[in-house]
This record gives structure tokens, C-alpha cells and sequence, in this order.
């Protein structure tokens, strides 16, 4: 026997966000106090998926992090085309990222490359960056 379904019950369910609202990681320091919301918790949001390895924890699901660490050695055209699509992989993860966009790369140092870009999110626009080292 199969229930039928209430179609007064079905018409009234209503998807909500739920809010960002989470510990505020101070960045330097590295202490957490605090709360942060809104486009400070999507920045802290990019800031942590960047810096963690994706597969390295075993407390992270597979689809959180970026892949960064294995483009240490290869050749900078390899690694310009790469970086842009692991980065962009990472981030779109999160419901509230919309875009990556404007990449911009400086080489920094003798092994160190500097990437900027602009994150578009349900939040609002801001520009983002990570170093790694090639």
C-alpha cells in the first residue's frame, strides 16, 4: 500500500539559506575568537578551503580543499592553466560562491607564485589571494 501524498503539505515547504555565521579565524595569529557572517565568513571561507589540502584530512570531506601542493616542479605554463582551474574547482564547492574571475599571476620570489583574483558571491565581490610554491 502506497500513502498518498498531502498536496496541501508539499505546497507550503519553503527553501531558506542558512545563515554563514561562524567562528572568526584571525589570520596571523591564528587564534579563533569570536564570529564572523556575511562576506567576512565567505572570505574566511576562500581563505581556508585555499590553505588546506584537498585529501590530505581525513576529517574533510573530498570535495573540500585544492590540490596545490603537486604542481610544486612543473613547468610555469603547466602550472598558470592549472592553478586557475583547481582554484576555481575549490571554491565553487560552497553554495555561496557564484564565480572566480580576473586572475592575475606574479612570480615572486625564486620558487613562489603570487595569484590574485575576484570572488563573486551572494554576498557581495571582493579579491582574493593564495601563494604557492613552483
Amino acid at each position: 500500500m502506497i500513502p498518498k501524498i498531502n498536496e496541501e503539505l508539499t505546497s507550503t515547504i519553503e527553501r531558506k539559506n542558512i545563515p554563514s555565521r561562524t567562528y572568526k579565524l584571525h589570520r596571523g595569529t591564528e587564534i579563533i575568537a569570536g564570529h564572523c557572517d556575511g562576506i567576512e565568513a565567505v572570505k574566511q571561507a576562500v581563505y581556508k578551503a585555499l590553505h588546506t589540502e584537498r585529501y590530505d584530512y581525513l576529517i574533510y570531506s573530498w570535495n573540500y580543499g585544492a590540490e596545490l601542493k603537486d604542481l610544486f616542479g612543473k613547468q610555469l605554463t603547466y602550472v598558470y592553466a592549472e592553478v586557475k582551474r583547481r582554484i576555481e574547482e575549490a571554491l565553487l564547492q560552497d553554495d555561496r560562491i557564484l564565480n572566480v574571475k580576473d586572475f592575475t599571476y606574479e612570480k615572486t620570489a625564486r620558487d613562489t607564485l603570487h595569484i590574485t583574483f575576484t570572488v563573486e558571491s551572494t554576498e557581495g565581490n571582493f579579491e582574493s589571494e593564495v601563494s604557492i610554491n613552483v
